[in-house]
Protein backbone atom coordinates (compact mmCIF):
# COMPACT_ATOMS: atom_id res chain seq x y z
CA UNK A 1 0.00 0.00 0.00
CA UNK A 2 0.96 3.47 -1.01
CA UNK A 3 1.12 5.57 1.95
CA UNK A 4 2.98 8.48 3.79
CA UNK A 5 6.28 7.30 4.56
CA UNK A 6 8.01 9.57 7.07
CA UNK A 7 6.94 11.64 9.62
CA UNK A 8 7.89 14.75 8.23
CA UNK A 9 5.01 13.90 5.45
CA UNK A 10 2.49 13.34 7.95
CA UNK A 11 3.35 16.71 9.48
CA UNK A 12 3.39 18.52 5.98
CA UNK A 13 0.46 17.09 4.18
CA UNK A 14 -2.22 16.06 7.04
CA UNK A 15 -0.51 18.87 9.65
CA UNK A 16 -1.16 20.92 6.01
CA UNK A 17 -4.62 20.31 5.56
CA UNK A 18 -5.48 21.40 8.74
CA UNK A 19 -3.79 24.18 9.03
CA UNK A 20 -5.77 24.84 5.62
CA UNK A 21 -9.28 24.33 6.95
CA UNK A 22 -8.36 26.72 10.11
CA UNK A 23 -7.76 28.91 7.36
CA UNK A 24 -10.85 28.69 5.76
CA UNK A 25 -13.30 31.65 6.00
CA UNK A 26 -15.71 29.12 6.28
CA UNK A 27 -14.65 26.05 7.62
CA UNK A 28 -12.54 27.96 10.01
CA UNK A 29 -15.38 29.44 12.18
CA UNK A 30 -17.26 26.21 12.24
CA UNK A 31 -14.25 24.27 13.27
CA UNK A 32 -13.55 27.24 15.65
CA UNK A 33 -17.12 26.54 17.00
CA UNK A 34 -17.02 22.74 17.91
CA UNK A 35 -14.35 23.61 20.69
CA UNK A 36 -12.38 20.90 20.29
CA UNK A 37 -8.87 19.97 20.77
CA UNK A 38 -7.89 17.00 18.99
CA UNK A 39 -5.11 14.48 19.67
CA UNK A 40 -4.36 11.98 16.53
CA UNK A 41 -1.86 9.75 17.31
CA UNK A 42 -1.12 8.07 14.27
CA UNK A 43 1.52 4.88 13.87
CA UNK A 44 3.72 3.85 10.95
CA UNK A 45 5.24 6.31 10.89
CA UNK A 46 4.64 7.57 14.46
CA UNK A 47 2.95 11.16 14.40
CA UNK A 48 1.25 13.54 16.62
CA UNK A 49 -1.01 15.98 16.05
CA UNK A 50 -3.01 18.62 18.16
CA UNK A 51 -5.54 20.67 16.52
CA UNK A 52 -6.78 23.37 18.70
CA UNK A 53 -9.77 24.55 16.59
CA UNK A 54 -10.79 27.68 19.01
CA UNK A 55 -7.41 28.76 19.15
CA UNK A 56 -6.81 28.35 15.35
CA UNK A 57 -3.86 26.47 16.08
CA UNK A 58 -1.92 22.92 14.92
CA UNK A 59 1.41 21.35 16.77
CA UNK A 60 3.02 19.04 15.13
CA UNK A 61 4.95 16.34 17.39
CA UNK A 62 4.66 14.98 20.98
CA UNK A 63 7.47 17.87 22.33
CA UNK A 64 6.75 20.73 23.87
CA UNK A 65 3.35 22.21 25.58
CA UNK A 66 0.35 21.02 23.99
CA UNK A 67 -2.89 22.22 24.68
CA UNK A 68 -5.28 19.70 26.15
CA UNK A 69 -7.03 17.72 24.28
CA UNK A 70 -10.70 17.19 24.59
CA UNK A 71 -10.73 14.33 21.61
CA UNK A 72 -7.89 12.12 20.83
CA UNK A 73 -7.91 9.28 17.82
CA UNK A 74 -5.25 7.03 17.44
CA UNK A 75 -5.12 4.93 14.26
CA UNK A 76 -2.44 3.67 11.33
CA UNK A 77 -1.21 6.56 9.30
CA UNK A 78 -2.44 4.40 6.56
CA UNK A 79 -6.14 4.75 7.71
CA UNK A 80 -5.70 8.67 8.11
CA UNK A 81 -4.55 9.12 4.43
CA UNK A 82 -7.22 6.78 3.01
CA UNK A 83 -9.61 8.75 5.14
CA UNK A 84 -8.23 12.23 3.32
CA UNK A 85 -8.82 11.10 0.37
CA UNK A 86 -12.59 10.03 1.01
CA UNK A 87 -11.80 6.35 0.97
CA UNK A 88 -12.86 5.73 4.68
CA UNK A 89 -15.58 6.43 6.46
CA UNK A 90 -14.93 7.66 9.79
CA UNK A 91 -17.56 5.84 11.93
CA UNK A 92 -17.14 2.79 10.24
CA UNK A 93 -13.11 2.96 11.10
CA UNK A 94 -14.48 3.42 14.92
CA UNK A 95 -16.70 0.42 14.97
CA UNK A 96 -14.66 -1.65 13.13
CA UNK A 97 -11.74 -0.69 15.97
CA UNK A 98 -9.23 0.07 12.87
CA UNK A 99 -9.36 4.14 14.89
CA UNK A 100 -9.54 4.36 18.33
CA UNK A 101 -11.55 7.22 20.30
CA UNK A 102 -11.66 8.92 23.33
CA UNK A 103 -14.24 11.64 24.22
CA UNK A 104 -17.16 13.07 22.52
CA UNK A 105 -18.06 10.36 19.45
CA UNK A 106 -20.91 12.41 18.04
CA UNK A 107 -18.61 15.45 17.61
CA UNK A 108 -16.08 13.65 15.95
CA UNK A 109 -18.40 12.43 13.42
CA UNK A 110 -19.61 16.05 13.23
CA UNK A 111 -15.68 17.12 12.57
CA UNK A 112 -15.85 14.28 10.24
CA UNK A 113 -18.67 15.58 8.17
CA UNK A 114 -17.25 18.96 7.90
CA UNK A 115 -13.84 18.02 6.83
CA UNK A 116 -15.23 16.44 3.88
CA UNK A 117 -15.07 19.48 1.52
CA UNK A 118 -11.43 18.68 2.40
CA UNK A 119 -10.86 15.64 0.88
CA UNK A 120 -10.24 17.00 -2.74
CA UNK A 121 -7.60 19.51 -1.41
CA UNK A 122 -5.65 17.12 0.43
CA UNK A 123 -5.48 14.80 -2.91
CA UNK A 124 -4.28 18.15 -4.65
CA UNK A 125 -1.70 18.64 -2.21
CA UNK A 126 -0.16 15.27 -2.74
CA UNK A 127 -0.56 15.46 -6.60
CA UNK A 128 1.33 19.13 -6.86
CA UNK A 129 3.90 17.74 -4.67
CA UNK A 130 4.48 14.85 -7.85
CA UNK A 131 3.49 12.00 -4.83
CA UNK A 132 0.59 11.01 -7.50
CA UNK A 133 1.06 6.87 -6.65
CA UNK A 134 0.04 7.77 -3.01
CA UNK A 135 -3.28 9.02 -4.91
CA UNK A 136 -3.86 6.64 -7.67
CA UNK A 137 -3.06 3.37 -5.24
CA UNK A 138 -5.95 1.63 -3.30
CA UNK A 139 -5.41 0.84 -0.09
CA UNK A 140 -7.64 0.91 3.22
CA UNK A 141 -11.29 0.17 2.50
Amino acid sequence: MATLTSTDDVYTYIGGIFREALADPVLGPQLAASGVVLRLDYRHPDAVLVVDFPGGTVHLGPDGELPKANITLSMETELAHQYWLGRVNAAAALAKGQARAKGSIPKILKLAALAKPLFPRYEASLRAAGLDRLVDEVGVR
